[in-house]
């Protein structure tokens, strides 16, 4: 998981321009518009594995637009700043948690952080009663947000079970996956993904899910940091240590890493699970192999005997989870994420009133136009005064009582009315 602070580019200025060519005494208005500012794109890659790109950078800034030019020229737009991101990555909101979007497809993308609009020119506030105005439109700020990008990995089998009872082991034999393998707990401190190939060229992606323990749930051991990857996978090979060497009690170990799952996502019941009786090398004698396959069947569990050592049962296993695989719609890419990020409307209404002998006006559209006025440009506040008028901000200022040498507060910005 990372935490990005994300700022889209500002939009350029529109140009105060004229036309100024031989035999145009006249020419008029003739500035241009300002470019738009670079938006910021998250895109899946599946050429991506982890988020480890993002380790040290966590704060982009996109271009801004270029100014707009004389003779009508356009500023350039700002060129829109592409994040590549894994396969299987969640966008969320910082503060909510909320899900933005699930990146759970090759090529999907999302507009994080939305460039800013261009600036008009001046060419543009031309009309019949307004022939030269002297004022253009600045260019509109960006979009920022912080999010959290978390990854969950997509694999057709994950590899479940207690520490140690050989899950990456298998996955080492069964694909070319090269993982961690030693003789101790957490050995493994992130999933390792690996392609099987059957010898009749089928294939599918397999995963081993470390941190497993009871009470993973609740965040014990590496609980949260891997159970969601577990929501991502089609079957699960739930691997319990056949010989007794590390674990005393196959069925109970079983029956507690499902109570952990369950616990974590009830939803994750619904999910295939073959057990798969480790350690079969170590087990001397083989009626009690029968006796266990005897057991989980009793549950209602399928199971197959393996070794890594030996390589007993291995190509069984392959053959086992591709006949179940092979028949089933493929959803790993169900998002189990309930809380979707809703953008809030952060526009204020106009609103008109009077307090202590002063007349105030607040409101995002009026703030906004207000952020192209100038105040030393006659022209540019007549504009301000004329769209006041236009929106009947106006009458509801002189229903409230307002008279010539009244104090008007617009947005902050002050002046003394006169009719």
């Amino acid at each position: 998981m990372v935490v990005l602070e994300l700022k889209a580019g500002k939009g350029g200025d529109g140009m105060v321009g004229w036309r100024r060519e031989k035999f145009e005494p006249a020419g008029g208005p003739y500035g241009g518009d300002g470019g738009k500012g670079a938006s910021i794109i998250l895109k899946a890659d599946s050429n991506m594995r982890t988020l480890i790109d993002f380790k040290h950078k966590r704060i982009f800034k996109a271009d801004n637009g270029e100014n707009g030019k004389n003779k009508l020229q356009y500023g350039k737009d700002g060129e829109d700043m592409i994040l590549k991101v894994p396969v299987g990555t969640l966008v969320k909101e910082f503060n909510s948690k909320g899900l933005i979007m699930d990146l759970k497809n090759d090529g999907d993308e999302v507009i994080i952080a939305k460039g800013g609009r261009g600036g008009r020119g001046n060419a543009k506030f031309k009309n019949s009663v307004r022939q030269a105005p002297t004022f253009a439109e600045p260019g509109k700020k960006g979009e920022e947000i912080k999010v959290i990008l978390e990854l969950k990995l997509i694999a057709d089998v994950g590899f479940i079970g207690y520490p140690n009872v050989g899950k990456s082991s298998l996955l080492s034999v069964i694909s070319r996956a090269k993982p961690k393998i030693a003789n101790y707990h957490f050995t493994t401190l992130e999933p390792n993904l690996g392609v099987v190939t059957t010898k009749d060229n089928n294939s599918f992606v397999a995963a081993d899910i470390p941190g497993l323990i009871e009470g993973a749930h609740e965040g014990l051991g590496l609980g949260h940091s891997f159970l969601k990857h577990i929501e991502r996978t089609n079957v699960l090979a739930h691997v319990v240590d056949a010989s007794r060497s590390e674990r005393e009690n196959p069925i109970e170990d079983f029956k507690k890493i499902n109570e952990e799952l369950f616990s974590y996502n009830e939803k994750l019941k619904d999910k295939k699970q073959l057990v798969v009786l480790n350690k079969a090398d170590l087990v001397y004698e083989k009626e009690e192999l029968e006796k266990l396959q005897n057991e989980f069947k009793q549950m209602g569990y399928d199971s197959v005997i393996t070794s890594s050592a030996t390589l007993e049962g291995v190509e069984m296993l392959k053959y086992k989870l591709y006949d179940i695989i092979k028949d089933m719609p493929r959803n790993v890419n169900e998002t189990f994420d309930d809380t979707v990020y809703i953008k809030e409307d952060t526009d204020i209404p106009v609103h008109v009133y009077k307090s202590n002998g002063i007349y105030f006006v607040e409101g995002t559209k009026v703030e906004n136009v207000l952020a192209g006025v100038y105040a030393d440009n006659i022209d540019s506040l007549r504009y301000f005064q004329r769209f006041l008028e236009k929106e009947g901000i106006m009458d509801e200022l002189r229903e409230l009582g307002l008279e010539d040498s009244d104090t008007v507060d617009v947005c902050g910005f002050e002046f003394d009315y006169y009719s």
